[in-house]
């Protein structure tokens, strides 16, 4: 048997007795279920990390030394009916939810090396490996099969995605993507503009690229979410993008807000216009928007059966940190870590049954009709559709292996 001790940053500590045999992972669970705290990495006198998947022995760890736990952000993505939870540089990806929609991925678990991001359209997965490369899985059609692009995916830097295609920006700033063409998956009437981009942003069928000189390129779309022409003059010094269904809402420097597209999924926001100002963040379900204030406040418009009517929790949401949607709901974390939740009560607008868990909440993200929130623990705790990722117990014991 080997004494190892484990401390957290905060000087607290404790000792763990295990076989030479046991795996570093198997020291890094009982420290994460002693210390209650999730996600750590173990760091040797050396500052270098310990893997996870060797043996005590094989590690050099000898008994009576001492280890570091350091605490890494996890990081929660979904498909339209699938969610996957990592760590970046991790070398795991835990998944669930349905399997045709990213929720199985054995097939390219191997391959997941070192992931630094995670991106999804509404059926499959792209994930970003340290060295550039993009490993997909899920539906083929929808963005999982990337064969035909793959020998031009390098040094990838960042990767967005709409309902069926992702578009990736290159180190020399170009854009690549694939996927379903009618959802943007082909950029090639608007390729030679696609120079020195920022950023890109997707509605459901079509992307906004930010470019350096703060103007907006657009393509894709079976709607008018991807036409911009009726504003372009007003489309400068663009900081950030969000789209709902069928419309964009962009936050410009000055921290006002240009909204264009269908008026019914948010493109018209006049209504609530003189209340956004030092807007810091924008969020949308399919047919609303909710913009995060400087301090702290929300302001929502749009379809009210979609999010767009936040009146009922309006006094509860102070303090707000940060806002994930699904396709009808809203969901914000506040600075006590608790969450308030809005919408389509069977699109995850209704957390009544999880509400006691929801505290010390880190992270949520959306999946069409679900929610899934990361807690300081480790847990995870979903609601909403259990079709669309609503419940995650049949994964709940992998959390702890991310």
């Amino acid at each position: 048997m080997l004494q190892v001790s484990v401390a957290l940053p905060s000087a607290r500590t404790e000792r763990f007795s295990l076989l030479q045999s046991s795996k570093v992972g198997d020291l890094r669970v009982l420290a994460q279920k002693s210390f209650q705290r999730g996600f750590l990495r173990l760091v040797d006198a050396d500052h270098g990390m310990v893997d996870p998947a060797v043996s005590l022995q094989a590690a050099g760890l000898a008994d009576g030394d001492d280890l570091t736990a350091v605490v890494v952000e996890p990081k929660v993505v979904a498909t339209s009916a699938a969610f996957a939870v990592f760590c970046c540089g991790g070398d795991r990806v835990v998944t669930w939810g349905a399997a045709l929609y990213g929720g199985d991925s054995s097939q390219v678990q191997d391959q997941l090396k070192a992931v630094q991001e995670v991106q999804a359209t509404h059926f499959a997965f792209a994930a970003i490996l340290a060295n550039g490369s993009v490993v997909t899985w899920g539906d083929p059609d929808s963005g999982g099969d990337s064969s035909g692009v793959q020998h031009l995916l390098k040094g990838v830097q960042q990767v967005q995605a709409s309902l069926g295609a992702f578009a990736a920006i290159l180190s020399d700033r170009s854009v690549v993507t694939w996927g379903d063409p009618d959802f943007g998956g082909d950029s090639s009437e608007v390729q030679d503009q696609l120079k020195s981009v920022e950023q890109i942003q997707a509605t459901p069928s079509a992307f906004a690229a930010i470019l350096a000189d703060g103007s907006v390129v657009t393509w894709g779309g079976l709607g008018p979410d991807g036409d911009s022409s009726e504003v372009p003059d007003q489309l400068t010094g663009v900081q950030q993008v969000q789209a709902s269904m069928f419309a964009f809402a962009a936050i410009l420097s000055d921290g006002s807000v240009l909204t264009w597209g269908d008026p019914d999924s948010g493109g018209d926001s006049s209504e609530v216009q003189h209340l956004l100002t030092g807007v810091q963040q924008v969020q949308a379900t399919s047919g609303a928007f909710a913009a995060i204030l400087s301090d702290g406040a929300v302001v929502s418009w749009g379809h009210p059966n979609s999010g767009g009517d936040s009146s009922e929790v309006q006094h509860l949401l102070k303090g707000v940190q940060q806002v994930q949607a699904t396709s009808g709901a809203f969901a914000a974390i506040l600075s006590d870590g608790s969450v308030v939740s809005w919408g389509h009560p069977k699109s995850g607008g209704d957390s009544s049954e999880v509400q006691d868990q929801l505290k010390s909440v880190q992270k949520i993200q959306a999946a069409y009709r679900a929610f899934a929130a990361i807690l300081a623990d480790g847990s995870v705790v979903s609601w909403g559709d259990p079709g669309s990722g609503g419940d995650s117990s049949a994964v709940a014991a992998q959390f702890a292996f991310v």
